[in-house]
């Protein structure tokens, strides 16, 4: 009875060292670089049987209700060869979503090989807004399913069979990544509502130059307000245009730089003058909002929490861009909200 125990335990591990020879063969793909170097490692890892590392390629929604129905899903395969199609692209809430078309052969351990082939969807969250730990691409959702083509054949064209997904707006995906850039580790994470920074809200201006002809066709201005930060009673946010002929930029703010007198030199006393002493510009807008109505953005800043010491702006859109035509401060901190206007352009043509 010895011998026979000794012999089937021979016989065991000489099959676990096939199986293991045969994963250890396969290549180690761990590449997080791209949705389609996600999908090859994915099955990278399954090919080498290391399916704790496979099951880290999906986010929150895993494929099997737990890690070992995951396991025993593939107790029968021996190996799989994965193929990937072309591989399109949607931005949404601050992440970027891949559509994978994929197809896969499975050979079982008798050498008989399945053909499967469906879409994969991928997840990229912004990195700029992530806390840590930090979440590359990761595996959203898959469904492949049998396919009766040869593995050559069966790729899918494309992902869905719906109508083609709606062409990308290039104004706003530029603006998007221009504002991540530039403002993605200055600003907070979120908006006030709770949504992460970086999908603004956007508006059309169309117009017709000063000198344009009757016949000429309207243009348009593109104006994307992205939300920056929430002080105690500031709010900045961060505007970007775009035309067809500069494409996106950002706006800058026109602002007056002011010599404010106090009698004693104290601004707890009586405002003795305000005069203007040059003009610089800024890419912030305090506590600012667009009115389609009247074209203009309006700012305001509160110099302190009661409100009545303060500076704001007017800012119209002519001609393709937005210029400052009133600028109002209130100086005084006497408890009292009583701006006076130190520019008026209003009458400008």
């Amino acid at each position: 009875m010895r011998r026979v125990i000794l012999a089937a335990t021979a016989l065991l591990s000489v099959a676990v060292v096939a199986r293991t020879a045969h994963a250890a063969d396969a290549p180690y793909v761990d590449d997080r670089s791209s949705a389609e170097a996600v999908i090859r490692s994915l099955y990278s890892a399954i090919n080498r049987h290391e399916f704790a590392r496979a099951w880290g390629y999906f986010g929150d929604t895993k494929p099997a209700k737990d890690f070992n129905s995951f396991v025993k899903g593939y107790d029968g395969t021996d190996a799989v060869e994965v193929k990937t199609g072309a591989v399109s692209d949607e931005g949404a809430a601050g992440s970027i979503y891949f559509s994978v078309p994929v197809a896969i052969q499975a050979t079982d351990k008798k050498g008989e090989a399945k053909v499967f082939a469906g879409c994969y969807t991928l997840r990229q969250v912004n990195a700029q807004i992530q806390e840590p730990p930090f979440q590359p691409i990761f595996i959203d959702k898959g469904a492949l399913k049998p396919s009766t083509a040869e593995f050559e054949d069966a790729m899918p064209a494309s992902c869905g069979d719906g109508p083609p997904p709606p062409k990308k707006d290039e104004a706003l995906e530029q603006a998007k990544k221009a504002f991540l850039a530039s403002y993605g580790a200055q600003c907070d994470k979120q908006d006030p509502d709770g949504k992460p920074i970086g999908e603004p809200v956007a508006h059309s201006i169309h117009y017709k130059d000063k000198d344009a002809a009757a016949d000429e066709p309207e243009r348009e201005t593109r104006l994307f307000r992205f939300f920056c930060s929430m002080a105690a009673y500031n709010e900045t946010a961060v505007y970007y245009i775009a035309n067809d002929i500069n494409g996106v930029t950002q706006l800058q703010f026109t602002e007056p730089e002011l010599d404010i007198r106090y009698e004693n030199n104290n601004n707890e006393g009586k405002l003795e003058s305000i005069h203007i002493i040059g003009f610089k510009t800024s890419g912030w807008a305090t506590n600012s909002d667009y009115d389609d109505n009247t074209k203009t953005i309006t700012t305001s800043d509160k110099w302190r929490g009661v409100g009545d010491a303060s500076s704001s702006g007017t800012y119209l859109f002519r001609n393709g861009d937005f210029s400052l035509v009133q600028y109002d401060v209130d100086a005084s901190y006497d408890g009292e909200q009583n701006p006076q206007t130190i520019i008026d352009y209003n009458t400008a043509p």
